[in-house]
């Protein structure tokens, strides 16, 4: 689905992601590492939100350096979903949850039982935990129609309880995921681990 090949990212003379290859397969892709060692930034090129200073991006075999910046957008629109650390920049606070869902594309509410949050589709936002309004982030990116959901450091601000929802949750989404993060359970759940070290 998605694709690097020599990625590399440079702000400057400063080299924040060197030469990374990789290919996102089905399942949880985690690229673990210490602060500084280009999580975020990896991330934010294979979401398509900065383009890389070498090398390639693929999403479904489409090579995007030649996209221009609507297309590329466009095609972010479509195939890739963003969860966002801060539970609550994922959300509409103003809306319920059923309508934060409807505003994602959810015909139904059918989708809060597989989440956990079933009967809370009245409920406003405020009244989830930050577990729960990072399980609904999730629901309300399978609402879209994305083909990947990325994440970064999605567990950075939950307590343990609130965190754990959020591992549950990704251990069990239907379509492929790559997360940023540095949590060692994240690290441990991962299908695909990509270590990434500090330059």
């Amino acid at each position: 689905m998605i694709r690097a090949s020599g990625v590399g990212v440079s702000y400057g003379s400063v080299r924040a992601v060197a030469d990374v290859s990789l290919s996102i397969a089905p399942g949880l892709t985690v690229l673990s590492g210490p602060s500084g060692s280009g999580k975020s930034t990896l991330l934010r090129v294979l979401s398509l939100v900065e383009r890389p200073s070498t090398g390639e991006v693929f999403v479904r075999d489409v090579a995007t350096s030649g996209l221009s910046w609507p297309d590329l957008r466009a095609l972010r629109r479509k195939e890739i979903a963003v969860v966002f650390q801060n539970p609550a920049d994922n959300l509409i606070a103003h809306l319920t949850v059923g309508e934060n869902l409807r505003a994602a594309g959810a015909s139904d509410h059918s989708i809060l039982d597989s989440l956990g949050l079933g009967g809370s589709a009245t409920w406003r936002i405020g009244a989830l935990s930050g577990g729960q309004q990072q399980r609904l982030a999730f629901g309300c990116a399978l609402a879209r129609g994305a083909s990947v959901v990325v994440a970064d450091e999605p567990t950075s601000q939950l307590d343990v309880r609130s965190a754990d929802l959020v591992l549950e949750t990704l251990s069990s989404l239907p379509v492929p995921a790559v997360v940023a993060s540095h949590d060692p359970r994240l690290v441990e759940l991962a299908d695909v681990c990509v270590p990434l070290v500090a330059s």
